[in-house]
């Protein structure tokens, strides 16, 4: 590998991200963020100082080696840097868009010390994208350290190795079946699929995705992108059956028994909403986050009557709840027509969403009501909704999740008029799977009981991760649950031959 020389760039704010305007994005459902040029990517990875302990590896959950594909990056080698990245990260296009980088490797940056840290998830995305562009060069880069790895050099070696996988003689002939199709799944089919073992993905809907088709829109990440990566996996020999619900279609034992599956993965995500609990939840026009978005995102509801699905967002909308979830509904509802109030129970700080969404909303003419709390959905004499009364809210003493916790403020219940209600305050796991699946452990939450290590529940042959173990979590940490599962499989695989 050729040594490094670049001069640093010592600015402390990152390259600012070319974006849409405001205004025009309000109105349209066109990704938001343009992406890096060639020319600010080099500029931003020479914000890199490689230092040599790298927090960023560690803070990421798939371990992407961030200092040497940055290096590259730095070094105008976009080709290269994209074989580093992909061999760690199955997804990297999808992960440099919608993971929160701020919480995981940029957040232990060295350089976010002392000013921003580098913009590690914008390259992630340059890299990506540049790589789909430039296919030619790209397979190019993979040939080039081929050659390197022939002639000796382990660096490019063990690129190789993550970017091609290692066909194991124990697996071939082995067949996983793989329930879902959300990041978790998609990682772990990959993986799997990069070590020799026929694959097959199962997905309850008609298209491929989970989550990432039918929960996040397309202004944050384009379904043709999507399509893109899962793609990918079907050249290296994955294949996918769609509208097969497991649990109803199938059950796990069928699978393993009788369609003759070696093991199975289960990464069902956290599909299941939740409510308020509160009068009124009942009207029309009260509808959960899930349900507008997949209209929107999955069936293409923005696009009616092209297409058959239609969508009401009502021209006075409150979206409840303070998560990305939230913020993707209000920003759908914008852009659907509607003038939008995001109404949150505790402070701005506490708010789970990214702050880069929390920014983007504002931007786009969205209004926040913080500490406060909805009590009663009222509804008129036709059963429909037309207005939403709440309670003031002041903050305590810490919970169970370190947040201060909201308590209502006495005397302060007031009436905002809506004819449109979102209620985005969490999901759940579906019971389905585990409730067919006889000795599969649960918890009181439904989440599937698993080794830590393995992801290997307590059913022989089954393996669970991402959101169905640990609640409803972040794209790149169900990713990292399904690169351990699939480790976990190859193991058991490998000892059961």
């Amino acid at each position: 590998m050729a040594r490094l020389n670049y001069e640093m760039n010592r600015q402390k704010a990152k390259v600012p991200m070319p974006e849409l305007d405001p205004a025009e994005r309000a109105k349209t459902f066109d990704e938001v963020a343009k992406g890096y040029s060639e020319e600010d990517a080099v500029t931003e990875a020479r914000r890199c100082i490689q230092c040599p302990n790298a927090p960023c590896v560690g803070g990421c959950p798939v371990g992407v080696p961030i200092p040497q594909f940055v290096a590259q990056v730095a070094e105008g080698d976009f080709a290269r840097a994209y074989a580093i990245v992909k061999g760690a990260n199955a997804l990297p296009a999808i992960c440099g868009r919608v993971c929160p980088q701020e919480t995981q490797c940029e957040g232990v940056c060295t350089r976010g010390r002392n000013g921003e840290p580098v913009g590690i998830g914008r390259l992630e995305r340059f890299v990506s994208d540049w790589a789909f562009a430039h296919p030619k060069e790209a397979a190019a880069a993979l040939d080039a350290l081929r050659e390197e790895c022939a002639a000796g050099d382990e660096t490019a070696c063990g690129i190789v190795r993550s970017a091609e996988g290692a066909v194991s003689k124990d697996l071939a002939g082995k067949r996983v079946a793989v329930v879902g199709s959300g990041p978790a799944s998609l990682t772990c089919a990959g993986e799997l699929a990069k070590r020799g073992c026929t694959v097959t993905v199962f997905e309850a809907l008609h298209r491929v995705g989970g989550v990432l088709t039918y929960g996040i829109p397309e202004f944050r990440l384009p379904k043709a992108l999507v399509e893109r990566e899962v793609a990918k996996l079907g050249e290296i020999g994955v294949s996918f059956e769609t509208n097969a619900l497991v649990g109803r279609l199938y059950d796990i034992d069928e699978l393993m028994d009788e369609r003759g599956f070696d093991a199975v993965f289960v990464g069902t995500g956290a599909g299941l909403p939740s409510y308020l609990g509160i009068e009124g939840e009942g009207l029309n026009g009260v509808m959960v986050a899930n349900e507008l978005l997949t209209r929107v995102n999955l069936m293409k509801a923005y696009e009616f009557p092209a297409y058959d699905t239609p969508v009401y967002a009502g021209k006075r909308c409150v979206v409840v709840g303070g998560g990305n979830v939230a913020m993707d509904a209000a920003r759908t509802a914008k852009r659907l027509g509607a003038d939008v109030c995001v109404v949150y129970r505790r402070g701005r700080e506490e708010m789970p969403a990214r702050a880069e969404e929390i920014h983007h909303a504002e931007q786009e003419g969205i209004e926040f009501k913080l500490l406060t709390n909805p009590v009663r959905v009222v509804g008129d004499d036709a059963g429909w909704v037309c207005g939403l009364e709440c309670v003031r809210m002041e903050l305590g003493a810490p919970d169970a999740s370190g947040r201060r916790r909201p308590e209502a403020v006495a005397g302060s219940e007031f009436l905002i008029d809506i004819d449109m209600l979102v209620i985005a305050v969490g999901s759940k796991t579906n019971p389905l799977v585990a409730r067919a699946t006889p000795g599969l452990e649960v918890t009181p939450r439904n989440l599937i009981v698993v080794d830590e290590r393995t992801c290997a529940t307590s059913k022989p042959g089954v393996f669970a991760g991402g959101d169905v173990v640990i609640g409803a979590a972040t794209v790149i940490l169900a990713m990292g649950a399904g690169k351990r599962a699939a480790a976990g499989i190859a193991e058991y695989l490998a000892s059961a031959v």
